[in-house]
């Protein structure tokens, strides 16, 4: 009997929030959790039927199957866009979902570069190769604007507006937002645009995208990954580096800088500022070792 609900749940999910096929599904997946969870317990119920307790033994049932926190988490958030979904359509008149609580997540504060480390990795990249050109274009990027590297490698050509410093960036949920571009990033992708990728044969259907691998065809996120890895590696640095590690060392720069939480937020292209807060809290600690670095008070 839920098919027909979670089927108008997946259309207003795709129509009027606008999510990519992947949030979808996910929501999806955690009404499916619910449903999977009443059949084990044989106690079927309607949306309407459902309650609050019913939710929190539900919950129970998630903990014991060895879930993280977060993943609890997420699966409360896909619960209660569903009792949104079904408030809005009537199906239910009241949400068994608005005093469930989620168990506490805590966040764990990324590994960030500081501007040393990242210079020292980008001068291990070999320019004398059309594949280093393209890597230093590529990092230089993702440094100066902060990109996902789902974006990086859907960068096109036509969302390049260089002259006038920006990128236009296409990020969760085709939501698009219009980024500054710094100096050094725009001449290395001139120059990898304009004496690498001009010589490229490119493949069908990849003639808009700026960064491609060998075959002229868009390069794919575990090739980023790979090439930030051998670079972390050539500069001997010991921290956890991926490609979101460049994001996270755009957004802490900024923030250390001073920079307004509210841009920053619209720079990284977050939906909610509470995601961009997390910044704040490594500020602090940034603040802290300052402090105990050049205070008098703090020094021992």
């Amino acid at each position: 009997m839920w098919e027909a609900y979670k089927k108008g749940f997946k259309a207003w999910l795709q129509l009027e929030k606008s999510l990519s096929d992947n949030s979808v599904e996910s929501y999806l997946r955690d009404v499916e959790k619910l449903t999977e969870y009443m059949q084990a317990s044989a106690n079927m119920k309607s949306p309407a039927e459902v309650e609050l307790k019913d939710l929190q033994h539900f919950l129970k049932w998630v903990n014991e199957l060895g879930m993280t926190a977060t993943s609890q988490a997420r699966i409360i958030s896909g619960i209660r866009s569903f009792y949104k979904y079904c408030l809005m359509e009537q199906i239910t008149n009241t949400d068994p979902s608005a005093l469930l609580e989620a168990p506490k997540t805590r966040r764990k504060l990324p590994d960030v570069l500081n501007l040393d480390e990242i210079e020292n990795m980008l001068s291990k990249i070999d320019l004398s190769t059309p594949e280093g050109n393209r890597n230093k274009a590529i990092l230089e990027t993702m440094y100066s604007c902060g990109l996902r590297v789902s974006e990086v490698v859907n960068l096109r050509i036509s969302c390049l507006y260089l002259d006038v410093g920006f990128i236009k960036v296409i990020g969760k949920g085709d939501k698009e937002r219009l980024v500054p571009i710094g100096s050094d990033a725009t001449k290395y992708i001139k120059l990898y645009k304009d004496t690498v990728r001009v010589h490229q044969e490119v493949k069908k259907g990849n003639d808009d995208i700026l960064f491609l691998n060998r075959r002229g065809a868009k390069l794919s996120r575990v090739m980023i990954f790979y090439i930030i890895k051998d670079l972390a590696g050539k500069a001997g640095i010991q921290k956890e580096v991926s490609p979101h590690t460049f994001r996270h060392s755009f957004a802490t720069h900024l923030v250390e800088g001073g920079a307004d939480l509210r841009a920053v937020q619209e720079m990284l292209g977050h939906e909610s500022i509470t995601t961009t807060e997390i910044y704040t809290h490594m500020d602090r600690d940034f603040l802290r070792s300052t402090l105990q670095q050049f205070h008098p008070a703090f020094k021992k």
